[in-house]
């Protein structure tokens, strides 16, 4: 019987998650015979809790607050567990069409993909969800490369920004140092060559998943820690806008359609249509799972093949259980099971870090050093409506 008291998330809980590399194999020739995979990951399900909200479960599970919320269409994000139906993990993803190098950030789907230099080995790439720019602080598209990196940079406050700052809140300062619990850039900084726009932590993780800053790229604290020693200085990387993806896996074809958060690319099927022919594998195509797909916009890759069938997702335990049952799914190696890179892992319950033990830190609870500068704070529901309008087209 489930426990009648409510969890209480703390910061703790977030930090043992490690990163998810995946391997994929980059389109060669075009049509199905190309022998390309670039559908990675793996949804599951999940069974939300008292107590659980869609910010703590985005975070846990390395999503974006959207990513949850796209995917499961009509359940509550602030009381997700009151109707006992399970919610979708979206950890399934179609990597964005491109060079597949460097950093490439998606802009409608709100994540960051990193691919390591190839070394003779399989192509890898690890993924992180990300806060971008608001509607009258668009993130740009384009290229660049990482120019600088600093830990615990100081805030030097654009004097756009700051008149801003003014206006709404009365904050006059200049700048903010390197720690300040208020400053906006987290521990870790990235520079670009794009100027002004930069790739760094934040001091709301709930932002993340929403279009909440004044351009740049903001991660978790806990993901801009493990991504900030990947990247050395002088990485190339790309702002892209592709609200559809079409991707391949096992000869079979995927689409994900994300909602179009700046109003750039109007008819979506239309466009879906036209990359698909492009690629030649409009004749491997169900129009009719095609089109559902283009207006549903639910972020998650999506089976049109001929003839695809729901394979169905994997389920997942509640919190309460995956530390008693995570013994039994995973593999005593990862090289044990085939394609187990791509395989989801069970996370440890919350509050089990000190068990279970975090990479790199003794005793598995991060150093005082790497927590945030509060407990988890979550935003009132009129901060996120007002966050989430452009997400919702809503015209107020």
């Amino acid at each position: 019987m489930r426990d009648a008291a409510a969890r209480k998330w703390v910061e703790e809980d977030f930090w043992p998650r490690e990163v998810q590399t995946y391997t994929f194999v980059p389109p060669g020739k075009a049509g199905p015979e190309g022998g390309e995979r670039t559908v990675i990951g793996e949804e599951v399900e999940y069974r939300p809790e008292k107590g659980d909200t869609f910010f703590d479960l985005a975070r846990y599970f390395g999503l974006g607050y959207n990513e949850l919320v796209d995917a499961n269409p009509g359940v509550d994000e602030w009381i997700p567990g009151h109707f006992e139906k399970p919610v979708i993990v979206p950890h399934e993803f179609i990597l964005p069409n491109g060079s597949y190098e460097g950093i490439v950030v998606n802009v409608p789907e709100m994540r960051l993909y990193y691919y390591p230099p190839a070394k003779g080995g399989p192509r890898t790439v690890v993924t992180f969800p990300v806060g971008l720019g608001r509607e009258e602080w668009k993130t740009p598209t384009g290229k660049f490369s990482v120019r600088e990196k600093s830990v615990n940079p100081t805030w030097v406050i654009p004097e756009s920004i700051r008149k801003e700052r003014i206006a709404d809140k009365g904050y006059s300062e200049t700048s903010i140092a390197g720690g300040d619990p208020q400053n906006p850039l987290g521990k870790y900084r990235m520079r670009l060559t794009l100027d002004l726009y930069g790739i760094h932590g934040t001091n709301i993780p709930w932002g993340v998943g929403m279009l909440v800053s004044h351009g740049c790229v903001r991660l978790y604290p806990e993901d801009i820690e493990k991504l900030y020693p990947m990247i050395p200085v002088g990485t190339p990387g790309a702002f892209v806008y592709q609200p559809i993806k079409v991707g391949m896996r096992d000869g079979r074809v995927f689409v994900e359609v994300h909602k179009d958060l700046y109003g750039m690319k109007p008819g979506m099927y239309r466009e879906t249509r036209t990359m698909l022919e492009r690629q030649g594998l409009m004749s491997l195509v169900d129009e009719e799972l095609l089109r559902a797909a283009a207006l549903a916009q639910t972020g998650m890759p999506v089976d049109v093949t001929l003839g695809a069938r729901s394979a169905g997702r994997v389920a997942a335990p509640s919190l309460r259980d995956a530390d008693a049952e995570s013994h039994e799914a995973a593999p005593s190696s990862p090289m044990d099971v085939p394609d187990a890179i791509d395989r989801e892992v069970l996370r440890p319950a919350p509050g089990s870090a000190a068990r279970g033990g975090v990479q790199g830190s003794p005793g598995g609870r991060p150093g005082v050093e790497h927590m945030a500068p509060t407990d988890v704070r979550l935003p009132s529901r009129a901060t996120v409506e007002e966050a989430r309008r452009p997400l919702t087209a809503d015209p107020r």
